[in-house]
């Protein structure tokens, strides 16, 4: 197994950081005058990295015991007064439709729904935690200055997790949307800075009582603690960055040019409850009031899309790239060949496209180009060998391997959601090589 040259790997295609300028190359999105501002659309390459965050996203709350839910995108304009957004955010809010004798507006929030579904039905103290999960759309009327990509949209697809428990179980369900949230950016290769606890500070701003607002934030306190130990981090107080009804961890990470933005959050939640009037029968036969809590843990669609490009430049990690393989013949004597190998990765549910069009060199800048994640030469001695020569730009290795053991190899890695192959296994696949040619 060789390594690649270093000007083999600082190409110009490395120092793009901007998730905009990325997209020219990788066609992840589209945006369009008469679609609307803050409307993206996502392109086929796109759909692909979102359809997998999606994945992720799923599997993560079924392993925390989320229940999937759907609800509308529109509410009645009642909702949103009985919620408590209109009279909060009525200027971030898309105005109303009048549909025969009701005002309809586009949801700000998902929380409103997942209350109701909570409500329609009575709830037991031995029922909780009830955790509803959903990828859900919501809606912000962003001002066109503030528009930007995938960073700024007017429509937001959300992972979001609204957990109803009892107050004894409220520093349980912390940590678990905490250990969720990390373990997603740990897969995305993410880097969390620190997390913030966002804490009211001693205005008059904030719903609840005084004595919710200091169990809550003790209960996160100890949460974070736990939590943050085990991954090395700094839980790192914030007094009056708490959102008014509930104090919150937020996931705090840095963009592609060093900005601080917050990528996941979990949130305790005093106001739904009370204004949808939400109860539980308690042991004694007493109606309780349950806790809400907010919790994501890979984000919305949007913004993680974003943060993943200019972090990783535009390589992705494996199990996420658009192409995972790029298959080359040298020449036309080797397209069955390359089509053969292609064909075997995409049944092992790999994605990979054959191209044949152009100088061999000009056909590797443009995998390089549009980032393709391996890049897979087949050439007359490949064929001999049932071999590919195999070049992965983001890790520097460029190796030839039996074609077999590296669809096995790709395979693992996609199913493990790895950033890359396993390399020294491949190298042990060189030595294997190297014997076949003696």
């Amino acid at each position: 197994m060789s390594r690649l040259l270093p000007h083999e790997t600082t190409g110009a295609d490395t120092m793009v950081t901007d998730h905009r300028d990325l997209n020219h190359d990788m066609a992840i999105f589209a945006t369009d005058p008469l679609a609307g501002s803050g409307l993206p659309m996502w392109l086929p390459a796109g759909a692909i990295v979102r359809e997998e965050l999606q994945k992720l996203a799923k599997e993560l709350a079924s392993d925390d015991g989320c229940q999937g839910v759907f609800s509308p995108v529109l509410g009645k304009r009642a909702l949103y007064e009985r919620s408590g957004h209109l009279s909060k955010f009525s200027q971030d809010m898309f105005p109303a439709m009048r549909i025969g004798d009701d005002d309809i507006m586009l949801r700000p929030a998902n929380c409103p729904h997942h209350a109701l579904i909570y409500a329609s039905t009575k709830r037991s103290y031995r029922e909780l935690p009830l955790r509803f999960n959903e990828l859900a759309s919501m809606f912000r009327a962003e001002r066109s200055g503030v528009l930007s990509g995938l960073s700024r949209v007017r429509q937001i697809n959300l992972d979001d997790t609204h957990v109803f428990c009892r107050p004894d179980q409220v520093l349980h369900e912390a940590e678990l949307g905490l250990r969720a949230a990390l373990r997603a950016q740990e897969i995305l290769g993410l880097p969390v800075d620190y997390v913030r606890l966002s804490i009211r500070d001693s205005s008059a701003a904030w719903l609840g009582t005084e004595a919710q607002w200091e169990h809550a934030q003790e209960q996160l306190r100890v949460a974070g603690r736990s939590v943050l130990d085990e991954h090395g981090l700094k839980l790192l107080e914030a007094p009056g960055e708490a959102a008014f009804y509930g104090p919150k961890f937020d996931l705090q990470v840095r963009d592609g040019h060093g900005h601080e933005e917050t990528i996941a959050t979990v949130q305790l939640d005093f106001n739904q409850p009370e204004r949808f009037d939400l109860t539980y029968v308690d042991s004694d036969g007493a109606e309780c009031r349950p806790v809400m809590i907010h919790r994501g843990a890979v984000g919305s669609m949007e913004r993680v899309t974003a943060a993943l490009l200019e972090h990783h430049t535009g390589r992705l990690p494996f199990w996420l790239a658009p192409v995972q393989v790029t298959v080359l013949p040298v020449t036309a004597d080797q397209d069955a060949a390359a089509r053969t190998f292609a064909n075997e990765a995409r049944r092992q549910g790999l994605r990979s496209r054959v191209d044949h069009g152009g100088s061999l060199g000009a056909r590797i800048r443009n995998a390089r180009r549009t980032r393709d994640h391996l890049i897979a030469v087949i050439g007359q001695s490949e064929v001999a060998l049932d071999s590919v020569q195999i070049t992965d730009v983001a890790c520097g290795v460029r190796t030839q391997v039996a074609r077999e053991h590296l669809l096995e190899l790709m395979g693992d890695a996609y199913r493990d959601r790895r950033a890359t192959l396993d390399w020294p296994r491949l190298a042990g696949a060189a030595d294997v090589l190297h014997r076949l040619e003696h």
